[in-house]
């Protein structure tokens, strides 16, 4: 299996960084994850609960950083053993530069080359692809809401928040729609249907 993806973090290139190097953090974004402890020089013990199709199983394992360039990028392996339902091995690579065009916040590219074996490579390729995606997404659904609750909305959602006076409500766009309320002159001349 092979994936690769961008996002984009509404959080700077060195707290993206702080958080991915965090086992706390990854521990509570990492969907079905019970342990991610570290256990040497850049080595974590792995725990979490895997459901692919009809297999469900309970990996242990081990993840190995590498080629760290903090604040930038950084490579890990990742190998683990799920019983009877199988085998999980592979690498990833993960960079981070901050966002282009001088916007506000950083972009995440990754890659992940994996191998599974037993049980699970059995259902196929398609299932396989689908839940790993899904387990992606949920992953940076999670990982966004942490940093949020941390550090704030991103900038843009903070600044569409400070100027609520400019904002209508529902009822009153609804209104305006139509035909009842203030109307701006130019608009209100645009707006009468022709008889």
């Amino acid at each position: 299996m092979e994936m690769l993806g961008n996002r984009k973090l509404g959080i700077t290139q060195q707290q993206a960084w702080d958080a991915l190097n965090d086992p706390e953090t990854l521990k509570k974004c990492i969907p079905g994850c019970d342990k991610f402890e570290l256990t040497g020089d850049n080595e974590y013990s792995v725990g979490l609960a895997v459901k692919i199709g009809p297999v469900s199983a309970k990996f242990s394992g081990k993840v190995t950083l590498s080629d760290i360039q903090a604040p930038d990028s950084y490579k890990l392996t990742f190998e683990g053993q799920g019983g009877v339902a199988g085998f999980a091995k592979g690498a990833s690579g993960v960079s981070l530069k901050p966002a282009a065009d001088g916007a506000e916040g950083c972009e995440l590219d990754y890659t992940v080359q994996a191998q599974v074996g037993g049980k699970i490579a059995q259902l196929g390729q398609r299932l396989i692809d689908g839940a790993a995606k899904s387990t992606a997404d949920d992953f940076f659904k999670r990982f966004e809401a942490e940093m949020q609750s941390r550090y704030g909305p991103p900038p843009a959602e903070a600044e569409g928040d400070a100027a609520p006076a400019e904002k209508e409500g529902a009822m009153a766009g609804f209104m305006r729609k139509m035909g009842f309320g203030k109307k701006d002159e130019e608009g209100d001349a645009a707006e009468k249907p022709a008889d």
